[in-house]
């Protein structure tokens, strides 16, 4: 049980660290090879914010945990907006982009009701996942329209500036190592998870929903916090509905990809009407707070107290059940 612990804890740190040196490698190979900045933060950047998720979908599902990766991509987007957004808000008030109520949330409902019509036969098969990835590749389509002002929402000033000053020696040296460090802290994290889970007598799906969904998002969490100190926040909500998009194209569908999924009951009936209400919800904020312009504590203590009954709730039914 205690190695198990050290396990989540290490697998956690290592994962974040490396999916933040994976991405950094990643954009700036692409640079490197010549694909432009704003590219970079459509392409590589935006789906990088995605990798931990990426990588602990696929080990859960080669492992025989397949509702472990399906509970990551739904309670990642859950501590998203609820969590990353909801602390976000409170340490300073967002600034909202109008383009963003245009085009990013409304396609965001639209995968998460996708998402939902693919799990409402309780599997996730090999052609849901096909369907998904095609999503994917619609979404960026849409997402790359406009992309004078898309391409900036994603790639702060500090991380421009990195990507650009990295040699290739040092970008191929970071992708290899934050890859590397991906696979094996991915691999570490399921594993404790999932002993944590049989010592408790808790589901995977729970597991995913709470410990490995929380630490898949920090990287999220820590990007819009010390963006938002940097006075750069206004990235903050591009940067999670982005991330969300992608959880549920590029993150939901590998499952699928490996192995027939049979989905947990509570995952479409609980954890799927929870994201989209919460993706509702900030719809509503952000029309509610369109006149002032941004979005600020009083819509943070409600999205954090939101995720804080969420999570209350998951725990009542775990130990009742």
């Amino acid at each position: 049980m205690i190695t198990a612990l050290v396990a989540v804890l290490i697998g956690l740190v290592v994962l974040v660290w490396s999916a933040d040196k994976f991405v950094l490698g990643a954009a700036a190979t692409a640079r490197r090879l010549g694909m432009s900045p704003l590219l970079v933060g459509l392409t590589i950047v935006s789906i990088g914010t995605s990798a931990p998720e990426l990588f602990v979908s696929a080990v859960a599902t080669l492992d025989g945990a397949g509702n472990l990766a399906i509970g990551n991509a739904l309670g990642s987007n859950i501590t998203n907006i609820g969590l990353v957004l909801g602390i976000t808000a409170l340490v300073s008030p967002i600034p909202l982009k109008k383009k963003l109520l245009r085009k990013e949330l409304p396609l965001l409902l639209l995968v998460s009701i996708l998402v939902g019509l693919t799990l409402a036969d309780l599997e996730l098969s090999y052609i849901d996942s096909i369907l998904l990835l095609a999503g994917l590749v619609a979404a960026m389509y849409i997402l790359f329209q406009e992309s004078d002002d898309s391409g900036e929402s994603l790639v702060d000033e500090d991380e421009a500036a990195a990507i650009e000053s990295l040699s290739t020696k040092m970008a191929v040296f970071w992708l290899l190592l934050g890859l590397v460090c991906l696979m094996i802290s991915s691999k570490a994290l399921v594993w404790g998870a999932t002993e944590i889970a049989r010592s408790f007598g808790i589901s995977d799906l729970m597991i995913g929903l709470t410990i490995v969904a929380i630490g898949t998002s920090l990287p999220e969490l820590a990007a819009s916090v010390a963006s938002a100190l940097k006075g750069h926040h206004d990235i903050a909500i591009g940067n999670v509905i982005g991330s969300n998009i992608f959880n549920l194209l590029a993150v939901m569908p590998v499952p699928g990809l490996i192995a027939t999924v049979a989905v947990e009951p509570m995952a479409l009936y609980r954890d799927l009407p929870v994201m989209l209400a919460l993706t509702l919800v900030l719809l509503v904020l952000f029309i509610l707070n369109r006149r002032s312009g941004v979005m600020g504590r009083f819509s943070g203590s409600l999205l954090g107290l939101s995720y804080l009954g969420y999570l209350t709730t998951l725990f009542m039914m775990t130990s009742n059940g």
